[in-house]
């Protein structure tokens, strides 16, 4: 894939819509295009974030480790990013990435990030955006995994 087509992907992403064209030719030279095969792991939940990604092609799930197992969370495509949360708040990784199939990603350092964030704050209120519209999601499946569990436990009730 040439340069030109990175900055065409990041043009087409929210968060970079709105940087100018030779800003994100910079960005497109200066993060790493990685490829990774179905199955193989991006990051782990607990290790520490020090970069985040985008998805040029390819598609990922999105695993939180419980006591009962791995659960998939999430499935991310084109165009979509994830490890912002870990170098936004310098906390370890709070999920899994693994690919579902052949994937390739642009990875972006942490020091980058930063310095895109400063000097586009458009940048940042689309990633508020995102993360806000994940916690939504979030909170709309806790409710809806109370209120089943509401449910057995009153057919329960009713069956003693």
């Amino acid at each position: 894939m040439s340069l030109a087509e990175e900055v065409e992907i990041l043009r087409n992403i929210p968060m970079f819509a709105k940087i100018e064209p030779s800003k994100l030719k910079l960005l497109a030279f200066t993060s790493e295009r990685l490829t990774f095969q179905e199955g193989q792991i991006i990051c782990k939940q607990g290790e520490p974030g020090d970069s985040m990604y985008i998805i040029v092609s390819g598609s990922a799930d999105v695993i939180v480790e419980l006591p009962s197992g791995p659960l998939t969370v999430a499935t991310f495509g084109k165009n979509n990013f994830f490890g912002e949360i870990a170098i936004l708040c310098d906390v370890p990784r709070t999920a899994t990435v693994k690919a579902t199939t052949t994937l390739t990603t642009l990875r972006i350092t942490k020091e980058l990030f930063f310095r895109l964030v400063m000097e586009f704050p458009q940048m940042a209120v689309e990633i508020m955006r995102e993360i806000a519209q994940r916690l939504d999601k979030t909170t709309s499946d806790l409710q809806a995994a109370r209120n089943e569990i509401a449910q057995l436990k009153a057919e329960m009730g009713k069956e003693e």
